[in-house]
């Protein structure tokens, strides 16, 4: 039980000006079985959550107890790193790990700059 308390003060922090961003938390609520709580950036108190607002603004946040603190693929991975599949745990597991690592942070830092250029992604910032 203390394990679930732990995981449910895990925290996704996501831009939620970003339609592109939108519907990859939507994805992960269709497709992982463990969703950590999910907040836009624009609801948060970033100074209380530690944050500045052009990091919040710059890529996603996994924030938690012990002094979780990931941002981009590192906290996608560490994402996938918390499921109770084994299967995602062990994705996960692959993309902390170099070379993967830096080709997945690589890939996020992509992504991040071109979504609004992505189909669906009008309303993204850059």
């Amino acid at each position: 039980m203390g394990q679930e308390n732990a995981e449910n003060r895990v925290l996704l922090v996501f831009d939620g000006d970003c339609a592109f961003c939108q519907a990859c938390v939507d994805a992960g609520h269709r497709f992982l079985p463990y969703m950590p709580s999910v907040r836009t950036w624009q609801g948060v108190d970033l100074h209380a959550a530690g944050l500045t607002r052009e990091e919040a603004e710059t890529s996603v946040r996994l924030l938690g107890p012990d002094g979780l603190r990931a941002h981009g693929a590192r906290a996608v991975a560490l994402l996938l790193a918390l499921q109770p599949c084994a299967v995602w745990r062990a994705a996960g597991r692959v993309m902390l790990t170099p070379p993967v690592s830096w080709l997945a942070e690589a890939g996020y830092r992509l992504v991040s700059r071109y979504r609004h250029l992505l189909p669906g992604s009008a309303d993204c910032g850059t």
